[in-house]
């Protein structure tokens, strides 16, 4: 394992190079368009004031219905840095409210989505890949592709509280 002087000695040289801080510039201004894009064509729903930018770990902003909101519930669209992709999670408004849902969940046997356990630092219920290796150079569609499948893990998620009655 490298020393953090050696890590900083890299980051540095990666930093001189400049494609990293590009990216980085441009992929933090793509999710900021994003998170205004879903809260103009969503107006009803709930959009987080800002993003959270995270330790080049994962990059996340809240958008959910009023119908979550009224169950604790919130839906976070998140770029996981490690893996490349945009995920969409169901998380709670507290660890307590995450657990309960979490029980509900399991104990249901609900399975569409991966249902995550619960530990320190777990921030997420369900999470559900939204794109894999996402293409940059066609935002428009990049963009659909989010809102879309944000839109059907949102639906699924009400109609299982909704035929589950909770």
């Amino acid at each position: 394992m490298k020393s953090l002087q050696e890590n900083m000695i890299e980051y540095r040289t990666q930093l001189q190079k400049g494609a990293i801080s590009q990216a980085y510039r441009g992929l933090m201004q793509y999710i900021m368009d994003l998170r205004t894009y879903l809260k103009n064509k969503y107006p009803d729903f709930f959009v987080s004031g800002s993003l959270y930018y995270g330790y080049m770990d994962m990059t996340y902003f809240s958008f959910f219905p009023r119908t979550l909101k009224n169950r604790n519930l919130k839906i976070a669209i998140v770029f996981v840095h490690e893996t490349y992709q945009f995920e969409a999670w169901l998380a709670g408004s507290n660890r307590q409210e995450q657990q309960k849902y979490w029980q509900l969940i399991k104990e249901s046997g609900w399975d569409k989505y991966r249902l995550v356990t619960p530990g320190k630092g777990v921030d997420s219920i369900l999470e559900h890949v939204l794109v894999a290796d996402p293409d940059f150079d066609n935002l428009n569609a990049l963009t659909n592709r989010i809102d879309q499948q944000t839109l059907n893990f949102i639906e699924d998620i009400e109609r299982f509280i909704t035929d589950n009655q909770i």
